[in-house]
C-alpha cells in the first residue's frame, strides 16, 4: 500500500521566524542592490525565494541574470543571524503532529517550500525540526515558481514510494494561498491554516482549499481529517 505524502510548507505553517527573514531580505538588497528600501511593495507571503529575488531586481533596475543569484547568495549567507536574533517559534500542534505522523509506516512528511535549501534546513535545525523530514522535500531554485516546486516535491515523493503519485496520496498543507494553488497543479489534497502573518481564514477559503482551518488541528483530528484510521 502507498502511503499517504504530506508535504508542509514551513514559514507560517511550521514555524514563524520573528521576522528574521524580512530582516535578512533586508540586509541582502542593501549590500547586493544598494537600495534601503528592502521589499516595500513586493509581495512575499507564499512566494518563492527566487521569484522575491527576480522581483527585487526588477524593482531596482538591476540586471536579474547577475544580480537575483548574489541577492540568493547574501540571502543564505544573512538568515542564519537574524534567526538566531529573532527568537521565532515553533507553531501550536506542530510538534506534536510531526511526532504522531512520523511514527506510522502509512504516512511520509516532505518538504514544499518556497524556501533555498540551505536556508530552509537551518530554520527547521533551529527549530529541532528538521529530523522529521528524512525523506527530503523540494525548494525553491532559481527560475522555479511554486507551482514547479511542487511538480518537482511530487516526482521525489514517486521515487520514494517506487511509484507515480496520484490524487489522495497527495497532501498538501499551508498558510496562504499560493500553497493551495501549488498542491492543486499538482492534483493533491490541500489543507489550509490561518497561521501565518498575512492571510486569514476567510483569505484561504476563498481559494477552495480540501480543507481550511483557523489552526494545526491536534494530531487525533488532523489524521481523522486525512483519513487515518
Amino acid at each position: 500500500m502507498t502511503p499517504t505524502y504530506v508535504f508542509w510548507d514551513i514559514d507560517g505553517t511550521l514555524i514563524r521566524t520573528g521576522g528574521a527573514g524580512l530582516r535578512a531580505w533586508d540586509r541582502a538588497i542593501a549590500e547586493v542592490l544598494g537600495r534601503s528600501d528592502g521589499l516595500a511593495g513586493i509581495d512575499t507571503s507564499g512566494v518563492s525565494d527566487a521569484e522575491i529575488a527576480v522581483a527585487a531586481c526588477r524593482a531596482a533596475g538591476a540586471d536579474e541574470a547577475g544580480a537575483a543569484p548574489r541577492l540568493l547568495r547574501a540571502l543564505e549567507r544573512l538568515l542564519p543571524g537574524e534567526l538566531r536574533a529573532s527568537g521565532g517559534r515553533v507553531l501550536p500542534n506542530v510538534r506534536e503532529n510531526l511526532e504522531a505522523l512520523s511514527g506510522r509506516d502509512d504516512v511520509v512528511n516532505m518538504l514544499l517550500t518556497g524556501n533555498l535549501a540551505a536556508t530552509g534546513r537551518f530554520k527547521l535545525e533551529s527549530f529541532d525540526l528538521w529530523g522529521f523530514f528524512d525523506a527530503g522535500g523540494a525548494f525553491s531554485v532559481e527560475g522555479t515558481d511554486r507551482a514547479g516546486i511542487a511538480r518537482r516535491a511530487r516526482e521525489l515523493a514517486g521515487r520514494h514510494a517506487g511509484r507515480t503519485l496520484v490524487g489522495e496520496q497527495m497532501v498538501v498543507i499551508g498558510d496562504t494561498p499560493h500553497d493551495i494553488a501549488c498542491g492543486k497543479a499538482i492534483g493533491a489534497r490541500t489543507v489550509a491554516v490561518a497561521t501565518g502573518r498575512v492571510h486569514t481564514l476567510a483569505d484561504l477559503q476563498r481559494g477552495e482549499p480540501w480543507r481550511a482551518f483557523a489552526a494545526l488541528p491536534d494530531p487525533v483530528r488532523l489524521c481523522a481529517t486525512l483519513g487515518l484510521d
